[in-house]
Order: C-alpha cells, then sequence, then structure tokens
C-alpha cells in the first residue's frame, strides 16, 4: 500500500477495497448488495488487512467503512448464518474476536467512517474502533434481543463504555435505533459530518492531526487509555508511566522540542 494507491478485491474471496492516502489507510467493506454484512471472508479480509497496516511504517491511521450510502455494515451475513450449525455459529463468533479483535488492539488509531447504518456486528465493529464519524443519514442499533439472541461480538462490553449502563441496556433490550445527532449527544459517534459531505473525505480530514502527527505518542497514549479500563486508577497511572517512558525516549519528542525552538512544525517519523 502506497500513497495515493487503490487496490480493488471486490470478490467473495476478499470483498474489501483498499485505498492509501498519504498516511491513513481505507479499508472498504464491497458487499452492498448484501448491506456490507460480515461474512466469514470479510472478517478473514478485514484481520488480514489490519496485520498488514501495523506492520507498514507508511500507516499512521486506519479508517474502516462500507460501500454505497446505505449501510456502514448491518451485521452478520443471515443468508450465509442459515446454513451454519450451532456449533458453526460459535466459531463465527470467535473470528469476531480474532479477526475485527485486531483492530481494537491496533497501536495505531482507527476510526469508522459510518456512511450508512450500523446494525448489530456493524455497530459492534465501529465500537472496536477509537473514533467515530457518521453521516448525517446514520442510524445505529443492537437489535439481537428482538431477533431472539444478543450481541455477541462485544456490543454488551464495549457499549455501556461508550455510552453508559443505562443508554446501553436500553439500546439493547429495545433494540432502539439511534440516529445520527442522537448518537453525537450521547458520545457514541465522535463526529456528524455536514450534509451532502463525502463522510470518508471528511473522516480523513477530521484525523489529519493523526496522520501528521506522532505515531510513538499516540500508539503510547492509546496504550495508556486502553489499559485504564482494566485496572484500578492507582495501577492505571504506574502503567501510564511506563507508556510515557516510551515517548521520552524517542526521537520525535526531542524534533518537537526543536521544531517549537525555530518556530516550525515537527515533522515526524515514528522513531
Amino acid at each position: 500500500m502506497s500513497d495515493a494507491t487503490q487496490v480493488s478485491a471486490t470478490n467473495e474471496a476478499f470483498p474489501v477495497e483498499v485505498e492509501q492516502r498519504g498516511n491513513v489507510v481505507i479499508f472498504t467493506i464491497a458487499r452492498p448488495d448484501r448491506m456490507n454484512s460480515l461474512s466469514r471472508a470479510t472478517l478473514r479480509a478485514l484481520g488480514k488487512l489490519t496485520r498488514e497496516a501495523i506492520e507498514n511504517p507508511s500507516v499512521r491511521a486506519i479508517v474502516v467503512t462500507g460501500s454505497g450510502e446505505k449501510a456502514f455494515c448491518a451485521g452478520a451475513d443471515l443468508k450465509e448464518r442459515r446454513g451454519m450449525s450451532e456449533n458453526d455459529v460459535r466459531l463465527q463468533v470467535e473470528l469476531y474476536r480474532s479477526e475485527l479483535g485486531v483492530l481494537d488492539r491496533s497501536p495505531k488509531p482507527v476510526v469508522a467512517a459510518l456512511n450508512g447504518v450500523a446494525f448489530g456486528g456493524g455497530l459492534e465493529l465501529a465500537l472496536m474502533c477509537d473514533l467515530r464519524v457518521a453521516a448525517a443519514h446514520v442510524e445505529v442499533a443492537l437489535p439481537e434481543t428482538t431477533l431472539g439472541i444478543m450481541p455477541g461480538a462485544g456490543g454488551t462490553q464495549r457499549l455501556p463504555r461508550v455510552v453508559g449502563e443505562a443508554r446501553a441496556k436500553e439500546m439493547i433490550l429495545l433494540g432502539r435505533r439511534v440516529g445520527a445527532t442522537e448518537a453525537l449527544a450521547w458520545g457514541l459517534v465522535n463526529r456528524v459530518s455536514p450534509e451532502g459531505t463525502n463522510v470518508v473525505d471528511d473522516a480523513v480530514a477530521y484525523i489529519a492531526p493523526i496522520a501528521e502527527g506522532a505515531p510513538i505518542a499516540q500508539a503510547a497514549a492509546l496504550e495508556a487509555i486502553d489499559r485504564s479500563f482494566d485496572t484500578t486508577l492507582e495501577l492505571g497511572l504506574e502503567l501510564e508511566k511506563v507508556s510515557y517512558d516510551k515517548v521520552l525516549v524517542s526521537e520525535d519528542r526531542r524534533e518537537a522540542l526543536v521544531a517549537f525552538s525555530e518556530k516550525r512544525r515537527p515533522r515526524f517519523t515514528g522513531k
């Protein structure tokens, strides 16, 4: 993946398109006829691409989106799932954890550009991202309980961390759909794109400070934030010190100091 390149690989064996704009790589789920639902092949493709992006020094941020304007991702591919046994479904849920979990654990910031509805596993995919930008017409929901099941790809764990217990229970138990404006007020999305604006273009512009920023500092900050959810404040502060030391010894930190004294923008290299 290189600057201003695009790879189209939209067959069912690898139903994802890849584009790189500067330091930002964009993954587009290209299954508009299936509302960009998460087939087994889609899960594996996203996992593979994310692992490659993490190892690619030219990539500083990842944007995940869907093809078209109707759906970011409508969740599980129910047509595919109809032919699955109960054990097959269990294995599919494990793929969510192993392949999409790579996005959740990425040391590089991941942004969901919600171009359309994000239902079920689609919202759970968005919740694995660090930031979420939504088109004005977007609706999000976890409707699984209305279908006799429950969120199985982290929704019951991540949604309360983002919007709080009461609102998470409202969305999950009622299967309630939330529009973009309300999602912004709840903190479920970070930004709603202006009407008529392409949400991917808007997301890439929004994260320009990340693409132009210091990768080591960003990764260390993400690490410290993520650790805070799994421990006490006291231990979290100690872990923050460990993450901070990675920044302290970086060349980027020294470059920032020199740039400040020279009254220019720093040129970060990720070293």
